[in-house]
């Protein structure tokens, strides 16, 4: 595909996130994409998970229907209304509607929009205002998600354009879609971050509601077509999960052997929860916690397992 035309491919984005220091090496920049074909029971960014923008509501923020009642006469399908100082918002539309036409309307930022349709040249002059940061710490642009590959032809013209800008690529992924996805990213990319959940299917599919063969499988294929290629595998710490020796020393043994990989375990943490609430759903997790010091000794059970130093 020609410059031209992969500036002008679009694609769904939900945020865009400047001087991370987490998700790949260096200062990086981070384009959130939508849509993914995980439901992680712990998943951060529920906003994430469909396709399409959503409409979400954050009841703090609202100044009351006594100040303020613009949303209401701007809602298409009239799905608001006042009752008393507070509005109930029926969302059995919003995911059908095009329109955010309450939320342009609500001056208090409570009716909030995720997922916006943005061109590969908007979204690379947003993350070329930082390019001298990424010169100065062998930083770049990391594609997240949801799953960027889900919209294949956004992200792989996304990571076409900015390697044309010499701007550093990496893409944190859920590894479940076909092979030929990542086949055709992996030379693209400088950097890769692979989420391995649990290396069991059965529990994989009660906590995401997929198995996890296609995962394991392009993880694999992956490491062994691209033996140059950097790959970061990380796990997600969750407890009564994946916290177990057992699951650890399983993780390790997968990676055993390859030159190209590393290995994180990330702690469990509730951060996102409220955006549920602003979804109108309920947090899967409840209130489980993971004790101190978890992820640390799951850290050390895989790179023993697997022969790290």
């Amino acid at each position: 595909m020609s410059t031209f035309q992969d500036r002008k491919v679009t694609g769904i984005v939900f945020n865009i996130q400047k001087y991370s220091v987490h998700d790949g090496p260096g200062i990086r920049t981070i384009v959130f994409t939508k849509g993914c074909p995980l439901s992680c029971r712990w998943c951060s960014n529920p906003e994430s998970q469909m396709l399409k923008p959503q409409m979400a509501f954050n009841a703090t923020r609202c100044i009351g229907t006594d100040k303020c009642h613009y949303c209401i006469p701007a809602c298409p399908y009239q799905a608001i209304k006042a009752e008393g100082n507070a509005l109930n918002i029926d969302c059995t539309h919003c995911n059908e509607c095009e329109s955010i036409a309450c939320s342009k309307a609500c001056p208090a930022g409570s009716i909030i929009t995720y997922g916006q349709t943005r061109t590969v040249e908007d979204v690379l002059n947003a993350v070329a205002q930082d390019a001298i940061f990424y010169t100065r710490s062998g930083g770049g642009m990391t594609i997240s998600g949801g799953e960027p590959l889900f919209q294949k032809d956004f992200a792989l013209a996304l990571l076409r354009e900015a390697r044309r800008r010499r701007i550093k690529t990496a893409i944190e992924t859920c590894g479940c879609y076909e092979w030929e996805r990542l086949e055709e990213a992996a030379p693209l990319l400088n950097y890769v971050l692979f989420d391995v959940k649990h290396t069991d299917s059965e529990k994989h599919k009660w906590a995401t509601g997929v198995g996890n063969e296609l995962i394991l499988s392009n993880l694999k294929k992956l490491l062994e077509t691209f033996p140059e290629l950097p790959v970061q595998v990380r796990t997600p710490v969750i407890p009564g999960f994946n916290d177990d020796e057992e699951t650890a020393r399983s993780i390790g043994k997968l990676l055993k052997g390859y030159a190209n990989v590393s290995f994180e375990a990330l702690p469990y943490h509730r951060l996102g929860t409220q955006k549920y609430a602003f979804l109108g759903r309920e947090y899967p997790m409840g209130e489980v916690s993971l004790p101190a010091g978890v992820a640390e000794r799951v850290q050390a059970i895989v790179d023993e397992e697997r022969g790290a130093k």
